[in-house]
């Protein structure tokens, strides 16, 4: 008697064609995806300001006047997120003081506001250049040059991602205007399945970055005066958000004292004439004082804050950073005992 074994459909078609139907059913989930999200008129950052709408009529004056005034109304927007902004600091700060990350991810003018916020975090607080990072649709040359296509291009995205290795003592911050950006959207949604923290900075509500992201900071600036032109008003609001953001975590994880630089680079002369004036204001120690602990410090500027704050020498003060994790107040309060 002959016997007859089913064998699963899978097994009968060939590995090139089953790859091929994945493909095509993930690409068409994509398409329809994309087509459901690209819909921007109903947005309310593309709407029309009706102001706005002789602007080709008006004079410098008048466009400059109108301008001021949309401008002006982007500091409620952001008000109005404050408490989600202060929830992103306290999460930024969480995962940075267990050895984590904050990576900014963008496309087009929200990529190059997160450039420019990651890259000012070195100078300004002297830390290690991973500790912010951006992530931008289009790579590095995509500062200066214009490749905007590349912002619906998710591959590079989450390969940019995977190759920083993102884990729970990361957070990812996203910022897309239209919270609809693709690259944006597959790079929180990949940091956040490998355990990151995920932030979405948007101005529009409900977006798909937000529901990808943990929670969003939504800054609500309305329509543009160039239409559509997510440069002005929300790109305004969007660096407000990212210097709080960036400041107050470093702020709280103790490389500000007051609200000095007491971390900032001393590379040249103007710099080194800062941190001497931060020592003096610092410490209440006159000119030469504060210039002669900053000689003896090696130009590190907490380090002379400290030697002189507690009355410590260079390598009391040196240790006393180390053991506070570079948190100067505490480091003066560990000298001082």
């Amino acid at each position: 008697m002959t016997t007859f074994r089913l064998v699963p459909c899978s097994k009968m078609v060939p590995l090139s064609l089953r790859s091929r139907k994945a493909y095509d059913l993930t690409r068409t989930r994509q398409i329809r995806t994309k087509k459901a999200n690209s819909d921007l008129r109903i947005l309310p950052t593309e709407q029309i300001l009706p102001a706005a709408s002789d602007l080709d009529l008006m004079s410098s004056l008048e466009i400059v006047r109108l301008m001021n005034a949309e401008d002006a109304t982007v500091p409620a927007a952001v008000g109005r997120a404050l408490p989600q902004i202060a929830r992103a600091i306290d999460v930024v700060v969480a995962g940075l003081r267990q050895g984590g990350r904050l990576i900014y991810v963008g496309a087009g003018t929200s990529g190059r506001i997160g450039a420019l916020d990651a890259s000012e975090i070195p100078p300004t607080f002297n830390t290690d250049p991973r500790t912010v990072q951006f992530i931008m649709a289009g790579g590095p040359k995509a500062l200066a040059d214009s490749t905007e296509a590349s912002e619906d291009d998710t591959a590079p995205a989450i390969a940019a991602m995977k190759k920083r290795k993102p884990g729970k003592h990361d957070t990812v911050l996203g910022i897309a205007t239209s919270g609809r950006t693709p690259f944006t959207i597959a790079a929180v949604e990949y940091a956040r399945s490998r355990g990151a923290r995920t932030i979405a900075l948007t101005c529009n509500r409900n977006s798909p970055l937000e529901r990808a992201a943990d929670f969003a900071i939504v800054t609500e600036v309305g329509p543009e005066v160039l239409a559509g032109s997510s440069r002005m008003k929300a790109g305004t609001a969007h660096k407000m958000v990212l210097n709080m953001v960036s400041t107050a975590a470093m702020t709280r994880l103790g490389y500000v004292y007051g609200n000095l630089m007491v971390n900032v680079w001393t590379k040249n002369e103007k710099l080194i004439q800062r941190a001497t004036h931060i020592v003096e204001q610092a410490t209440g120690a006159d000119h030469d004082a504060a210039s002669h602990a900053l000689k003896a410090s090696g130009n590190r500027t907490p380090v002379a804050v400290v030697m002189l704050a507690a009355s410590v020498n260079r390598s009391q003060a040196a240790a006393a950073l180390k053991k506070s994790k570079g948190h100067v107040r505490q480091a003066i309060d560990i000298a001082k005992s």
